[in-house]
């Protein structure tokens, strides 16, 4: 192939500069609402994290278990300010928390709960990996509904998977889209994986904020049952005028709501008050919104059959 032949093309130059210029303007949106961590007299005697402004008035989202156990608690902004950082929320449940510093009129990115990732868009990681402070990687989004396994061994759900490098330090960075919006908070890697970085969702984080910000803690439904999404078979789903898919109970605790209301393994359950349910998303969208110690109506298949049973969930802290 000759050297003319090998050459990149016009088009070619015009999409890496439309590239390149894409990710500038999230750097220069995002960046100074970044900040590094220091966390000192945890458990671990020591480390470091990322967090992000999120309120004008100074709240910054990371990572709980950047700030677990942490006695004392810095902020450093890109300008080279230290600042002190007191621990306002923490749910170790999604691996977020809510910290603040003392700042008015702080650079800050707002968290929309509305906005919906897709799977091959651009995501961009800001963080302070290694000490490296405001270090910028770029990747896409490789898969979205992810399941980690946090603290406690409870299972966070919704999880965007992508291929931004990161590196211990990441933890509680923002993940951006094109535009510089956020659509995760940056928390886990697998070791000696390459470009398998996980984030957990906006939607998930916009929730956990409201809840840490007016009630200093999360509060959820619990009914007690383990599930997984099931995909219906059509002429089920036809006959009994259901969507593509639904949860499959699988185990249910001892004493648990659940338990109470006679649900049973391999019950399908398909509706959870007015809501249909296709998901544990939609399950945990609707037990999020859900009065605590009223009962519900929950509509199962099982064995074919369509019934309904009466639930009333546990408010659990």
């Amino acid at each position: 192939m000759s050297a003319a032949a090998a050459a990149p093309s016009p088009d070619d130059a015009d999409l890496l500069d439309a590239y390149s210029r894409a990710v500038v303007g999230v750097v220069e949106r995002a960046g100074p609402a970044t900040v590094s961590l220091e966390i000192g007299g945890n458990r671990m005697g020591g480390g470091a994290g990322s967090g992000f402004v999120v309120t004008p008035d100074g709240y910054v989202m990371t990572n709980s278990h950047v700030v677990s156990g942490g006695k004392k608690i810095r902020a450093r902004t890109p300008a080279g300010e230290v600042i002190e950082a007191q621990v306002m929320g923490d749910d170790p449940a999604t691996d977020l928390a809510v910290v603040r510093i003392d700042v008015t009129g702080h650079p800050y990115l707002p968290i929309d709960g509305a906005l919906t990732p897709r799977v091959g868009q651009l995501a961009v990681a800001i963080g302070n990996p290694l000490g490296f402070e405001s270090t910028v990687s770029t990747g896409v989004i490789s898969a979205l509904g992810r399941s980690l396994r946090g603290k406690g061994n409870r299972l966070i759900d919704g999880v965007i998977q992508h291929t931004a490098p990161l590196n211990p330090g990441n933890s509680g960075g923002p993940l951006l889209d094109g535009t510089g919006r956020v659509i995760g908070v940056n928390t886990a890697i697998i070791a000696r994986s390459q470009g398998i970085g996980f984030a957990i969702a906006v939607e998930t984080a916009a929730w956990v904020l409201g809840e840490l910000l007016q009630h200093g803690k999360v509060r959820r439904g619990w009914l007690g049952v383990g599930a997984i999404r099931r995909p219906l078979d059509r002429r089920l789903a036809y006959h009994h005028g259901l969507g593509s898919a639904a949860v499959e109970i699988q185990s249910i605790e001892k004493g648990s709501p659940a338990a109470a209301a006679g649900l049973r393994d391999g019950d399908l359950l398909v509706r959870f008050g007015t809501a249909r349910i296709e998901g544990i998303d939609d399950l945990h969208r609707a037990l999020r919104s859900w009065p605590p110690n009223a009962p519900a109506q929950l509509v199962v298949i099982r064995r074919g059959i369509r019934v309904t049973v009466e639930i009333t969930p546990t408010w659990m802290t």
